[in-house]
C-alpha cells in the first residue's frame, strides 16, 4: 500500500545515524560486553526532591487531563527562571510547555515555516533537525561551521546563504555535537542579519546549564530579537530527567494561540504530575545541575587526556555539553565505516559526527555520560583500535 511522501522528510542520514547505537542497546541489554559512549543520557538519577514531588501528585489523583498550554505555575517558573538567566523579559503567555525539545522544535517548525519556505540552520546540528524542520514541506539550508575553524559560525557564509525565501534561522548554543558557546559578537552578528532580513530565529539552549568555558547568552536578550526569537530548552539535561519529556518553547505570545490549536490536535498538555515534578526542578531544585556539571567536567578532562593517547587523533575540547569530538580522518575510515568497525572490534558504540552534518564528516561524537571507570575502559578500547588501524 502506498504511503505519503511525508515518510520521506523523516528518513534520511539523520535516522541511520542511531544504528549502531541500536545495536550496542541490545547487547547491553543481552548482557553483552559493550559500552555505549553514543547518546547523551545523563547516568545520574533525577534528583529524589523531583521524583516526590511526582509521587506525591500522582498520590494525591493528579492523573487527569491539565491545561493544554501547561499549568500557570510550571509556565510562570519558567519564564521567571528564563528572565533571571537572560535577563529578558517574560511573562507565562510567551511560555509553552511541551513533550521536550525535540517537540518543541518540531511544533514552531509548523508554526513558523510554510511550504517553499527556507530555514537556515548551522550544522553541525542535532540529527533530527533536518527532518523536524523540513515536515511540514520547508527546505532546510545547511551553513557549515567549519572544522578548520573549530565548528564555530562564519557570518559570511550565513549572510550569503540568504534568499528571498528565506523565513527563519536555527542556532544552537552551547552546540551538540561540538560542545561550542557562541559568543556575544557571534550571536550580535546573526542578530543583525535576522533583523535586517526580518528572520525568526530559533535558538535551541538544552546545554545552558552544563557550561564549562565561555558564558551563555541567549540571543533573545540582544536589541530589537525577542520579538522575532523563540528559545526552546528543556530539563533533560540539566536535571537528568530525559525520559519525563519536559521542555517548553518561549517566544512572542502571540504564537500561544497557535500552540494551542497545534496542540490540540497533536499532544493535549503533558501529566500533571509531571508538570509538578518540572515545577520542583525550576524551584527548590535549580541548583541540582551544578554538581552534575562538575563531574561532567573532570569527565571531559579524563576523556581528553585518554584519547590524547592515540596517534593522529585529534581531539576537540568542548566548552560545553556532555560530548567530545575526534577526528579519525588520520586513519584512513569514513566517520561511519569508522564506527561500524570500532564497534565490531571492541564492542564500543560511539556516534558518527557526519549525520549532524557535511562539516563534521570524518568526526565521531563520543558521550562521556558513564562512570569514570566505564569511560577509562571505553577510551582504552578506543586507542588501542586506532593504534592498530
Amino acid at each position: 500500500m502506498k504511503v505519503s511522501s511525508l515518510t520521506d522528510r523523516i528518513s534520511g542520514e539523520g535516522a541511520a545515524a542511531w544504528e549502531i547505537h541500536a545495536q550496542a542497546q541490545r547487547a547491553l541489554s543481552e548482557g553483552e560486553d559493550v559500552i555505549v559512549l553514543s547518546v547523551g543520557d545523563p547516568d545520574f538519577p533525577t534528583p529524589p526532591a523531583i521524583v516526590e514531588s511526582a509521587r506525591q501528585a500522582l498520590q494525591e489523583g493528579d492523573t487527569h487531563y491539565a491545561t493544554v498550554p501547561g499549568r500557570d505555575a510550571l509556565r510562570s517558573a519558567i519564564a521567571a527562571d528564563f528572565q533571571k538567566q537572560s535577563g529578558v523579559p517574560c511573562e507565562i503567555n510567551n511560555v509553552y510547555v511541551f513533550a521536550g525539545t525535540q517537540n518543541a522544535l518540531f511544533s514552531t517548525s509548523l508554526i513558523l515555516l510554510d511550504q517553499g519556505d527556507e530555514v537556515i540552520a548551522l550544522e553541525p546540528m542535532y540529527v533530527s533537525y533536518e527532518a523536524s524542520l523540513q515536515l511540514g514541506g520547508a527546505i532546510l539550508v545547511p551553513v557549515a561551521q567549519p572544522a578548520d575553524n573549530n565548528f564555530r559560525p562564519v557570518i559570511s557564509l550565513i549572510e550569503q546563504a540568504i534568499t528571498p525565501k528565506t523565513r527563519a534561522l536555527v542556532i544552537t548554543t552551547p552546540n551538540n555535537p561540538t560542545g561550542v558557546v557562541m559568543t556575544r559578537e557571534e550571536l550580535q552578528a546573526i542578530a543583525t542579519l535576522a533583523i535586517k532580513h526580518d528572520l525568526w530565529v530559533i535558538s535551541d539552549e538544552v546545554y545552558t546549564d552544563i557550561i564549562f568555558e565561555g558564558e551563555h547568552l541567549s540571543i533573545a536578550s540582544l536589541p530589537g530579537m525577542a520579538e522575532r526569537t523563540v528559545t526552546i530548552n528543556s530539563l533533560s539535561k540539566s536535571h537528568a530527567m530525559t525520559g519525563w519529556r519536559i521542555g517548553w518553547a518561549i517566544g512572542p505570545a502571540m504564537l500561544s494561540e497557535h500552540f494551542d490549536n497545534l496542540a490540540l490536535c497533536m499532544l493535549y498538555g503533558l501529566p500533571g504530575f509531571i508538570q509538578e515534578a518540572a515545577v520542583t526542578a525550576l524551584t527548590d531544585q535549580r541548583d541540582a545541575s551544578l554538581a552534575m556539571r562538575d563531574i561532567y567536567l573532570r569527565r571531559r578532562d579524563l576523556v581528553a587526556n585518554e584519547l590524547a593517547k592515540a596517534s593522529r587523533l585529534t581531539v576537540l575540547t568542548p566548552q560545553a555539553a556532555m560530548y567530545v569530538m575526534v577526528d579519525v580522518r588520520g586513519y584512513g575510515l569514513g566517520s561511519d565505516e569508522f564506527c561500524r568497525s570500532l564497534y565490531h572490534a571492541t564492542g564500543v558504540s560511539v556516534l558518527d559526527a557526519g549525520a549532524f552534518g557535511n562539516s563534521a564528516d570524518g568526526w565521531v561524537r563520543i558521550s562521556f555520560t558513564l562512570g569514570d571507570d566505564v569511560l577509562v575502559e571505553g577510551c582504552r578500547r578506543i586507542v588501542k583500535f586506532l593504534n592498530e588501524c
